[in-house]
């Protein structure tokens, strides 16, 4: 029988869920309380929430969420992690929080993309990209190379002319000095 404190987790999780812009699933068996408290911190730093609750409250906070996709994942001990904003920084972040728990077994189930389900190989790619900015600048400098290379082809010839132009200029003083 649901109790009022259930029904507001559930309601709370599925707020969470339809509000977050990326979520990843992952398997926490194995980790003491102090290292999850850690866990918990480094994934704060960077805009990760990470939330611990029951399967079957998760399962029937996705329904309400219309997510799912997300159902699948949610088997063993789970810990669902969500941000609200860039997608590769939490997988970024979790593959940082995690790192030094490997040998614990922690592991990366899969998670969301907006409303696209995808898996562990496919989060461990995302956390390799270049940050947001970094990809942005290097779309800026696509953009303003070709414009940099055309002004210099530009200016080149000016500069030729210039060139051209001194060096007659020289000859034509040389041959009035000698005459």
């Amino acid at each position: 029988m649901p109790t009022d404190t259930k029904r507001q987790a559930v309601s709370e999780l599925a707020e969470l869920i339809r509000t977050s812009s990326a979520m990843a699933v992952a398997d926490y068996r194995g980790l003491k309380v102090s290292d999850m408290q850690s866990v918990r911190r480094t994934l704060r730093e960077s805009g990760v929430q990470l939330h611990i609750a029951k399967n079957r409250l998760l399962k029937i906070a996705a329904d309400e969420a219309d997510r799912a996709e997300l159902k699948p994942l949610l088997t063993g001990p789970t810990a669902l992690a969500t941000i609200d904003g860039d997608e590769a920084a939490m997988a970024k972040a979790l593959a940082d929080a995690f790192r030094p728990f490997s040998r614990v077994g922690i592991t990366l189930r899969g998670g969301m993309l907006g409303n696209r389900p995808i898996d562990a190989s496919q989060l461990a790619r995302l956390a390799t990209l270049p940050s947001r900015e970094v990809l942005l600048s290097k779309i800026a400098g696509g953009m303003a190379a070709p414009m940099t290379g055309m002004a210099g082809v530009l200016a080149a010839n000016i500069r030729n002319l210039v060139g051209v132009l001194s060096a007659v200029a020289d000859k034509k003083r040389e041959t009035e000095i000698a005459a």
